[in-house]
């Protein structure tokens, strides 16, 4: 007799399930996810090393998850990097050698469930526009900062991408053309001035400049990075690791402003790994923001908000694109 909970298993009711999964540049996080966006079951291994490898591994993640749960009615993948919509095909992703690959269709043939597959922050600011528990927001800005700084837009309750899905790249908007060189090449993003990556450049030269502050003595005795160390010392206290936070959260302030004066959204949500130190750059951000942004008094602002759910949100929110797919598929016939 099989073990598999199916979706008339007393917690979960009589509510859809679908198949989360978020790539990212060193983990694949996947969950069992309800519609109702709580996570039934989960699990986290690292990022496969090619494209090649990607789609079976992902596979068999959907195999093991539906093993527990057979109820599941769809995939949803969110996916780092240059995601051509609809079709699900990644052209490039900037931390892993992934060069043209048809995600979408390889993972549907090879599970033989519906399958989308989108960038992983469209799939994130899906989850914080429409399953936050506290109520949605039919417009709304999402920036995640991480390794780097990603972005989604969601306008009038739908994700906008552009014209084939490469839109909404808020990483790559330049916040100062005389700032340091981005992964990308140019100089100033957004992603260059506000990013993990952005705070592990300004922490190891604090301990250079300032090798007596509690940060350099974290640094001598831990093999951590800096950046990481960063978070500790602020939290101590130690004025030199506060500054790098302010400094971040200023350019964070600055490229929320600019995405407030374009779109007139409802909130601002911020998530992403370095959103985790909470109002140590959440705080600098908002006084940021409130002195860029155009005609505050006039018109008042949108709130810059934390995530709700933090780095599970492109797994709830890939598993809701795919179950809204879904949705929108049997509505047509």
């Amino acid at each position: 007799m099989s073990t598999a909970k199916t979706a008339a298993d007393g917690a979960v009711g009589a509510q859809s399930l679908a198949i989360g999964i978020d790539v990212g540049g060193t983990k694949i996080s996947a969950g069992v996810v309800s519609s109702t966006g709580r996570i039934l079951e989960q699990l986290c291994i690292p990022t496969a090393d090619s494209g090649q490898e990607l789609a079976q591994v992902l596979a068999g993640i959907v195999d093991q998850l539906r093993a527990a749960y057979s109820g599941v009615l769809a995939v949803g993948v969110g996916a780092a990097g240059l995601v051509e919509w609809p079709a699900g095909y990644i052209r490039w992703a900037p931390n892993n050698s992934y060069r043209h690959l048809p995600l979408q269709a390889q993972l549907a043939d090879a599970t033989g469930l519906p399958t989308i597959v989108d960038n992983d922050a469209n799939a994130a600011a899906w989850a914080e526009a429409h399953v936050r528990s506290e109520g949605g927001f039919s417009d709304l800005v999402y920036v995640t900062v991480g390794t780097g700084v990603g972005g989604g837009v969601v306008l009038g309750g739908e994700l906008y991408r552009g014209r084939s899905g490469l839109g909404a790249e808020i990483g790559h908007l330049v916040v100062d053309p005389a700032g340091p060189q981005c992964s990308c090449g140019n100089y100033g993003c957004l992603e260059a001035m506000a990013s993990g990556t952005a705070l592990e450049r300004l922490a190891r030269a604090a301990v250079r400049d300032e090798p007596h502050s509690y940060l350099a003595e974290l640094v001598t005795r831990s093999e951590k990075r800096s950046g990481s160390l960063a978070f500790d010392a602020a939290r101590h206290g130690d004025p030199i690791a506060v500054a790098l936070f302010d400094d971040i959260g200023y350019w964070l302030g600055v490229g929320a402003a600019s995405l407030a004066n374009i779109f007139e959204v409802e909130a601002i949500v911020v998530g992403g790994g370095v959103s985790e130190t909470g109002e140590l750059l959440l705080a600098p951000a908002r006084r940021s923001y409130r002195r860029h942004v155009f005609a505050a008094e006039h018109r008042g602002i949108p709130p810059i908000l934390g995530s709700v759910y933090g780095s599970d949100a492109g797994v709830v929110g890939a598993a809701d694109l795919a179950l809204s797919a879904q949705r929108a598929a049997v509505g047509a016939r």
